[in-house]
């Protein structure tokens, strides 16, 4: 007998694993730049994160009496250790790659009820609390390896992560201090702080943020961007939200920079620095945290990309993808519930309220 369901009977062969896989395909160009840039720590971290991620879908399967391969079969809980892992500076102590991972995939993912149920985007629930609650962990991002008078070797990198020292002694910030006598964070940091201090033009002549922008953050972004484009390309996501974050920062920054611009870096340097390609190809578009109409998408990404540009150009924090998406995500049922699409077959009402 032919089991009975309810209409619609369009059949899709797109598994959620496949649309996973893909995600992951897309990361690899961005990660591979990553590790070019920045050094073997990157590696380090994914190898921490994958292995728990596995570890907790195998406990939460076991605790609700699930299958284990319910769980590890769909790929969402190794693709937001992936996300967090590429997040997070590449060096930070290897407590920090755990407790995020535990964040995101306990409480952020499971606490709701597992995939397809979450609220926020678990990624950034861990990634947020981390740099709230670790914030000198979570800023200590080495400038590119050429840059560096000693570079961390793929030993050094495990030793910095489960030691907090190279083979030769130094700390993360020691191998800061040797550039300059200058300890920052990303391009983004570095500018904020020193735009303050001496204007535009003394952190546009600084050979540390040059070296951090030309050489690494700038390629990193352009990675991201080809993988959203393929994943936009093959209709694993939607253009809407990628478009109108983008979009809606770049005007925002544009007006910025015709005003002030000696205050704020230029809309170009913006948009390829931090994780800003990342956070609109691959974290705002979470197909469950993120808003699923039309309309709905537009008007979503639109709010990420006000809410970077809000962080960014007036906030403490030198990035904003993380706290943009998360705002966002408060208002998605909200968003949704305003922007449904007509049912076919209805009739649309006039403003005075008759039938069409």
């Amino acid at each position: 007998m032919f089991k009975r369901v309810s209409s619609p009977h369009t059949h899709s062969s797109n598994l959620t694993a496949n649309f996973m896989l893909w995600v992951i395909a897309t990361m690899l160009p961005a990660l591979g730049v990553l590790g070019f840039f920045f050094g073997y720590g990157v590696f380090v971290q994914i190898a921490i994160a994958l292995p728990l991620a596995v570890v907790i879908e195998l406990l939460v399967a076991k605790l609700r009496g699930k299958p284990w391969l319910f769980y590890l079969s769909d790929l969402s809980g190794g693709l937001t250790a992936l996300i967090l892992a590429m997040a997070i500076p590449p060096y930070a102590p290897y407590w920090v790659i755990v407790i995020g991972v535990l964040v995101a995939l306990l409480l952020a993912k499971h606490v709701y009820g597992g995939l397809g149920q979450n609220v926020f985007n678990p990624a950034m629930i861990g990634y947020a609390l981390l740099l709230i609650s670790f914030p000198v962990q979570m800023t200590a991002w080495l400038p590119p390896i050429e840059l560096l008078n000693e570079p961390p070797t793929f030993g050094d990198s495990l030793s910095l992560i489960f030691t907090g020292l190279t083979s030769d002694g130094f700390s993360v910030h020691q191998l800061l201090n040797t550039i300059d006598g200058i300890a920052q964070a990303t391009p983004l940091d570095s500018a904020k702080t020193n735009i303050a201090k001496e204007g535009l033009t003394g952190i546009l002549a600084s050979p540390i943020f040059i070296g951090q922008f030309a050489k690494g953050w700038c390629e990193v972004n352009l990675a991201f961007l080809l993988g959203g484009l393929v994943l936009m390309y093959k209709r694993i996501i939607h253009w809407q939200i990628p478009v109108m974050m983008l979009v809606t920062f770049a005007l925002l920054s544009g007006i910025t920079e015709l005003f002030w611009a000696e205050k704020h870096l230029g809309v170009l340097s913006q948009l390829f620095s931090g994780a800003m390609m990342f956070g609109a190809f691959f974290i705002a578009t979470d197909p469950v945290s993120a808003s699923i109409t039309p309309r709905g998408k537009l008007i979503f990404g639109a709010m990420v990309g006000t809410f970077v540009y809000l962080i960014r150009y007036y906030g403490n924090y030198p990035d904003g993808v993380a706290f943009g998406v998360l705002l966002s995500n408060i208002a998605v049922p909200l968003i949704d519930h305003y922007t449904q699409p007509r049912l076919y077959g209805t009739k649309l009402k006039h403003p005075s309220g008759e039938k069409s």
